[in-house]
């Protein structure tokens, strides 16, 4: 499989917390509005993606606790990272829907964890297809706090 120039950078950094960080910043530059939430990609590898998110002030809703769409965002990043590492560079794609279940109050920084649990057969794919990604959103105390269904559209580049 070709690697995207996103997931090429990810296996070029060391495997620690410094390239991670320098990673993520990397990731807030291309796609600003998720440094809204200060992710850090912990985790990061075709069909499996996990992003961290603390729990300060910017991210804050009227009850002090992580804001609902911040939330959503700290979950498109997941899901956008995992596609970025997934989707060959024979195909593109783009989000087409996110589907989202607030389970409980989000106390505390909040971990987002994308997976696909069987990769596409991205040859066999000749015309645009749906593909969801969940994701699940947990607390410190691994308790889910979001769930979030993102459809993406995939299809073949010209």
């Amino acid at each position: 499989m070709d690697l995207t120039p996103t997931y090429r950078a990810w296996r070029k950094l060391p495997g620690n917390a410094l390239g991670s960080v320098l990673f993520s910043a990397g990731m807030c530059v291309r796609v600003p509005y998720f440094a809204t939430i200060l992710p850090r990609v912990t985790v990061l590898e075709p069909g499996h993606c996990e992003v961290r998110a603390p729990k300060w002030w910017g991210v804050h809703n009227h009850l002090g606790t992580f804001h609902a769409i911040a939330a959503c965002n700290l979950a498109e990043t997941a899901m956008g990272m995992l596609a970025e590492a997934t989707v060959p560079t024979t195909h593109r794609w783009i989000p087409k829907g996110m589907t989202t279940q607030y389970l409980t109050k989000a106390e505390t920084g909040l971990r987002a964890i994308a997976r696909l649990d069987e990769l596409p057969n991205f040859s066999a794919l000749t015309d645009g297809t749906e593909l969801t990604v969940p994701v699940r959103i947990l607390d410190r105390h691994d308790v889910e706090v979001v769930h979030a269904d993102i459809t993406i559209w995939v299809t073949p580049r010209a």
